[in-house]
């Protein structure tokens, strides 16, 4: 990515030195301006700082302007009824400043030819204002470069010395040297005080330059990190990153997007082509177009693509974000961002899957608890009916039938004598009574015996309700309906009605009939049921006397309702509460840790909830159950 941004870069560059037409110097003008003052360096200071360079170039310039106004300097002495001297003072000038171009030729360092430069300025000048008996020439413009140019080129402290020097010479040296009057002295005096002035806005300069410098530097160095962690990340990174212009156009893209651009295209990515080209499938390509069209009205785009062409199948989420001009009101491009979500969508899948195993689990699991119930009150009521059977086989195996038959036959043997028989007989005469008191027999075994049959009728009739209950809540499992709250609560109670009375646990009902709610008759009866046996086997560890189990329902807010089961039995720890509804975990030692687990999913799945609190062992439990009385579930 930091190899095309750089040809991007450069690209730019380029379009930005090209000739505008405005201002006095063109930026191509200036370009060979340096190129040609950069003609006079060595190797070494143009390879240099950026400073050094600078120094040089400026270095250069003066003394290129100094050796031609050495030349002027020449000829107009040549002309002129200047002394010969003078010729001389130009002349040695003029040889300085050509070695000082030799020097940045073929020295590594400005300083000695910068300090060769300033010392033939300070030199030239006191030796042209010594000579000549013209008292201005302490005041002359050139006494400004001495300052200016020794501050730059050599520093403040080295510029100070030669600034000094000057300001010495101007302002004492050549005054008593030409015995000038109090006028030319105060001229004298202003010249070098400009001189110290000029070392010190230049210094000033200097520093203010120096700082702005230091202040940018940071800046870029900042900068450079900072780009260099951002083109390390999305160099890294395997998500697709890439920008384009408004017109489709690739600005830059990371390693990421480029290999599976050359996945899905078949032909390298290269700044300043269309992401999709002609080339690329239609299918893509109208999708981008569609895309594109919506960003560039100023709306992020974002959706997942499953692209066929790649060598591995790939769900990727693929973001498109517009990217606006400085004002904010035009959108100049777009960022393309794409992450590979394959694996959290495999996992979601695979998610969902477990999730639907474990509801088909909890059903199965809240079935065989159902059942359970039925069993456990069906088999109390098959005691009853094979006590009633044992009991009614007893008395018929007792009955006082065979005595009757007997009496019978003895009567029938006597036939045709029965008058004597009964009369004269002492058998016969004993049979009436018999008879009677066996008659009474037989009416009392008669009526043991019904009562039996309508004991047995009962808990035929008993199971009878217990199996329908079953079959009937069975076949309306995940169907949701409006239904008696109440009457529910007491069919999952008369399924367990027989153990609690075995147990000895009083149920108080704290509810009135006809409530009405809509839910799901199977999953509610399951959590309920579930409820009741924990409630129960609580109880039962406690060991308590007065076992009671408490089934309160009260109306939570205008569409909701609470169901709460609470018993006073071994209670919940403070440790123990908050992993209670987590599957595999129990407290029981036949426990399998499943049950609260499906019953808090059974209630989410109605839109409801599961809680449970206690103050501690020993001090029982309440579970609750909030459900919305519309029977509305949440399907998220």
């Amino acid at each position: 990515m930091s190899s095309m941004s750089t040809r991007v870069a450069r690209a730019q560059g380029v379009r930005g030195l090209e000739p505008s037409g405005q201002g006095l110097v063109r930026p191509g003008m200036t370009a060979r301006l340096l190129a040609w003052l950069d003609g006079f360096l060595s190797e070494s200071l143009r390879q240099g700082p950026a400073e050094e360079l600078g120094r040089g170039r400026v270095m250069v310039g003066a003394n290129v302007v100094l050796v031609l106004c050495s030349l002027v300097y020449l000829v107009y002495v040549a002309r002129s009824a200047l002394p010969a001297e003078m010729g001389g003072v130009g002349a040695v000038c003029g040889v300085g400043f050509i070695t000082s171009l030799v020097l940045l030729r073929r020295g590594g360092s400005s300083r000695i030819p910068g300090m060769l430069l300033c010392g033939m300025l300070l030199g030239g000048l006191m030796a042209a204002g010594l000579r000549m008996r013209d008292p201005h020439v302490g005041t002359h413009a050139t006494c400004m470069l001495i300052p200016i140019l020794s501050v730059y080129l050599l520093g403040p402290r080295p510029g100070f010395f030669f600034a000094a020097l000057g300001a010495l010479g101007v302002g004492v040296v050549l005054p008593l040297w030409h015995a000038m009057d109090a006028g030319l002295w105060a001229r004298s005096l202003f010249a070098a005080t400009f001189m110290l002035g000029a070392w010190a806005l230049s210094w000033l300069i200097l520093a203010a330059r120096d700082q702005a410098n230091l202040g940018m530097v940071r800046a870029l160095r900042s900068l450079r990190e900072n780009e260099g962690k951002l083109t390390s990340l999305l160099e890294n990174t395997e998500d697709i990153v890439c920008s384009v212009d408004a017109d489709g156009r690739l600005i830059a893209a990371n390693p990421a997007l480029e290999e599976m651009y050359r996945e899905l295209i078949g032909a390298e990515l290269a700044p300043g082509d269309f992401l999709f080209p002609e080339r690329a499938p239609e299918r893509l390509r109208r999708r981008w177009q569609e895309c594109a069209v919506q960003v560039l009205a100023g709306k992020r785009v974002r959706f997942e693509a499953s692209p066929s062409r790649l060598k591995r199948p790939r769900v990727l989420d693929i973001s498109l974000n517009p990217v606006f001009d400085p004002t904010g009101t035009r959108v100049v491009g777009m960022t393309v961002f794409g992450r590979d979500i394959t694996d959290r969508k495999e996992a979601e899948a695979r998610l969902g899957e477990m999730h639907r195993s474990l509801l088909d689990v909890s059903r199965q699991a809240g079935m065989a608890e159902m059942a359970t119930g039925v069993l456990h009150n069906v088999g109390n009521a098959l005691n009853s009916v094979n006590v009633s059977v044992n009991l009614l086989a007893e008395r018929l195996h007792q009955s006082r039938l065979p005595g009757l038959k007997k009496a019978m036959d003895l009567m029938a043997s006597h036939a045709a004598d029965l008058g004597a028989f009964l009369t004269a007989d002492g058998r016969g005469r004993q049979l009436p009574s018999y008879l009677q008191a066996l008659a009474s027999q037989l009416l009392g075994e008669r009526e043991e015996l019904l009562d039996e049959v309508r004991t047995l009728q009962k808990s035929v009739e008993h199971i009878k309700s217990v199996v329908s209950m079953q079959q009937e809540h069975a076949r309306f499992s995940g169907v949701v309906e409006r239904l008696e709250l109440t009457a529910l609560l007491d069919d999952a109670l008369r399924l367990q009605a027989v153990s609690f009375e075995r147990l000895g646990i009083q149920v108080k009902r704290e509810y009135t009939e006809g409530l009405l709610v809509k839910v799901d008759r199977h999953k509610l009866l399951q959590i309920l049921l579930n409820l009741l046996s924990n409630a129960r086997q609580a109880l039962v560890e406690s060991g308590r006397a007065d076992k009671q189990l408490t089934i309160r329902v009260e109306r939570m807010a205008a569409e909701r309702l609470r169901i709460a089961v609470q018993d006073n039995g071994v209670g919940i720890s403070p440790e123990e509460a908050p992993r209670l509804f987590t599957q595999g975990f129990t407290t029981k030692k036949d426990g399998h840790g499943f049950g609260l687990h499906i019953s808090a999913l059974a209630a989410a799945e109605m839109d409801a909830f599961l809680s449970c609190t206690s103050e501690g062992r020993g001090q029982g439990a309440t579970f609750t159950i909030d459900l919305p009385i519309s029977g509305e579930e949440s399907r998220a």
